[in-house]
């Protein structure tokens, strides 16, 4: 039976202000993309979304991202590779700490936001990126956009790359993600969003935002935590995958 890995961003809360319902999106998913404080999340929030995916049984990621607590950490910032790759180790190791604390690990790493979208093409922060996890030591697999050159520079530093796609978001004819400055940037439809998921897992391919199909070679994924409606739509596409004979199951 062929597999796929469902993950999410949680652990964006801070404070007294609530993102996502991370509890109830973990009766879906099977990888936990845990905010380290950077671009979300603030110490007690992401102990407890530790102790809440391991009791659910599902694995602990850390979601790194640029030291951008007020723009959510979807502005580039343009810091050394060393400070960037000092910032990405100690993200690591909070959410270490964290992690243990609640009778788990870190399984992997997935970068946020415009750290993501910036190291699909910026060589010098994606490898920053690269020697943060060789540096922390357990080689940890990195979730990346297919064709980056962050993926590119993991598999040659001997990290396993793992391809994802985005379930909420529309692509671009040349698979890279419509900009969420355009209209149509996130995808609302739980029908529409399944189908495309099920295509995804059992053809490789995507319909992007022209209607024209792409490839999209992927491992895993993602369903945005903080995306409206983001647990029922989490739900439609298990339900629709496993109806579809494709079980879920983590990379990690």
């Amino acid at each position: 039976m062929p597999f796929i890995d469902l993950n999410s961003d949680v652990g964006e809360s801070f404070g007294n202000w609530t993102m996502g319902d991370d509890a109830a999106i973990f009766a879906s998913v099977s990888s936990a993309n845990v905010a380290c404080g950077f671009h979300a999340g603030d110490p007690s929030t992401i102990r407890q979304t530790c102790k809440d995916a391991a009791a659910a049984g599902v694995t602990i990621g850390a979601h790194v991202g640029y030291r951008d607590l007020a723009g959510f950490g979807r502005r580039f910032v343009d810091c050394s590779a060393s400070e960037l790759a000092d910032d990405v180790l100690y993200q690591l190791g909070a959410l270490h700490a964290l992690a243990r604390s609640a009778g788990s690990e870190i399984k992997y790493v997935k970068p946020h936001g415009a750290l993501y979208n910036t190291i699909v093409h910026h060589e010098v922060h994606a490898q920053a990126v690269v020697d943060a996890i060789k540096a922390f030591g357990e080689d940890l697999p990195v979730l990346l956009l297919p064709g980056s050159v962050a993926l590119a520079k993991a598999e040659k530093a001997g990290l396993r790359g793992v391809a994802e796609a985005f379930a909420d978001r529309n692509y671009t004819p040349d698979g890279t993600l419509v900009s969420r400055r355009e209209a149509n940037a996130v995808l609302h439809d739980p029908a529409a969003v399944t189908a495309n998921m099920i295509r995804l897992a059992t053809e490789g391919t995507l319909v992007a935002v022209d209607g024209s199909i792409i490839a999209m070679p992927a491992d895993s994924i993602c369903l945005h935590g903080d995306t409206a409606g983001a647990v029922a739509m989490a739900a439609a596409v298990r339900a629709g995958l496993e109806s579809a004979g494709v079980s879920i199951k983590s990379f990690a």
